[in-house]
């Protein structure tokens, strides 16, 4: 989802095809606050974000850090697929 504006833009149609109500698996990736993305991945999904400040440095570092990899977010996915 590029934006939230965007999206909510769009017509209850259109969403349904990209987030069908139906499925409750879901996981965001957002490299910034995880503010706004619980309402899309709901209660059984998982945001994996960046809440905290003040981190710089090597952005290869800081990324595994913060759980910005593709492990962690395999491992979040089968998670939420596994509910």
């Amino acid at each position: 989802m590029p934006a939230f504006e965007l999206f909510e833009a769009q017509d209850e149609a259109y969403k349904e095809s990209v987030m069908p109500k139906s499925v409750r698996a879901r996981v965001a990736v957002e490299a910034l606050t995880s503010f706004g993305w619980h309402k899309y991945v709901g209660l059984d999904g998982e945001v994996i974000s960046l809440d905290t400040f003040g981190a710089s440095g090597n952005a290869e570092v800081l990324f595994k850090q913060f759980g910005f990899t593709v492990e962690n977010v395999v491992e979040k996915a089968v998670k939420v697929v596994g509910k």
